[in-house]
């Protein structure tokens, strides 16, 4: 039993590490922040039928937040990266036109878990690539293939977590395996501290400021990837990046600012800034994959949500 006294103190300092899960389960910031809150709730009214002869506190809260998660899944649509929709567009000059009714994938801001006594997340499991190929599972299979291969539960605590069997659990993670089987997900990717990243990413700020478009191509992996949420268009190849890149200098002018997001989804990341009249105003958020071959992936995200998930300024100071 958790006494009314120390609820807080013995329950909070998971907070951080079950927003990961929940962001994890539903591919949204905001979303697991409401769920861990509900979660919370739920852990302090069942407070007293907590026993801990029968589970640590830490199962016992995954429990209660991988339940709310399944819960508030049921009856909704995935959230996708423009890749995940259809084929990659052909056309440089296709109308860029938004669609908010899309509940789009986002990104995890990675100062949201910074905590190291938090910390319990496998390298490259938060990959945006990874998260959205999970939205692809059914909810229950994602959520045994995240307890399972992520955080390391045994079967038989899964099994308890779900109400399930063992059998149950083993037989789920292994479709859930089948499923990303046939995702093409990048294992060589560089971490936003690596010193060879930060010199990639350092010239494609400088690069993207002098609106030089070829010397950004020469930064780009031959099959490199462009993806513009809200925009469900996206481009596969240096060549049709390159021919994008001057679309957008053409249309949106070659004044730009690029500066140093916070990393996300242990991948680095740059806030773009474009003047309008006196000021250099927010324009996306970019997130990166880079490889020891250059840049194979830039999630581009002009989403206001995004925006203030990380707490960038609408407006760059002088």
């Amino acid at each position: 039993m958790l006494s009314d006294e120390d609820f807080d103190q013995q329950t909070g300092s998971y907070r951080r590490e079950l927003l990961v899960h929940c962001y994890r389960m539903l591919g949204s910031v905001h979303d697991a922040e409401d769920l861990v809150q509900e979660t919370m709730l739920r852990a302090w009214r069942a407070r007293a039928r907590y026993d801990e002869r029968r589970s640590s506190l830490r199962t016992w809260l995954y429990a209660i937040a991988t339940n709310a998660c399944l819960t508030a899944l049921e009856g909704r649509a995935r959230r996708p990266l423009p890749s995940g929709l259809g084929p990659a567009n052909e056309d440089p000059h296709a109308p860029l036109v938004p669609s908010f009714d899309i509940p789009w994938l986002e990104p995890l801001p990675d100062d949201r878990f910074a905590d190291p006594a938090a910390q319990v997340v496998a390298r490259g499991s938060l990959r945006l690539a990874l998260i959205a190929a999970m939205q692809l599972l059914p909810p229950r299979q994602r959520a045994v293939l995240i307890l399972r291969d992520v955080l390391d539960f045994s079967a038989a605590e899964v099994a308890a977590l779900l109400s399930t069997s063992p059998a149950a659990v083993n037989s789920a993670l292994q479709r859930a395996r089948t499923g990303l089987a046939g995702e093409k997900l990048v294992s060589d990717i560089g971490e936003p501290d690596d010193p060879a990243v930060r010199t990639v990413l350092n010239r494609y700020i400088q690069a993207f400021e002098a609106a030089d478009v070829d010397g950004l191509v020469n930064l780009l992996t031959d099959d490199a990837v462009l993806e513009m949420p809200p925009v469900p268009l996206w481009c596969h190849g240096k060549s049709y990046y390159g021919k994008f890149l001057a679309r957008v200098f053409s249309t949106r002018g070659r004044d730009w600012r690029m500066v140093p997001a916070p990393s996300a989804n242990q991948q680095p990341a740059l806030a773009a800034y474009r003047r309008d009249g006196g000021a250099y105003e927010l324009h996306t958020l970019q997130v990166f994959n880079v490889t020891p071959a250059g840049i194979s992936q830039n999630v581009v995200f002009q989403i206001p949500a995004v925006f203030e998930s990380f707490g960038l300024a609408p407006v760059l100071e002088r």
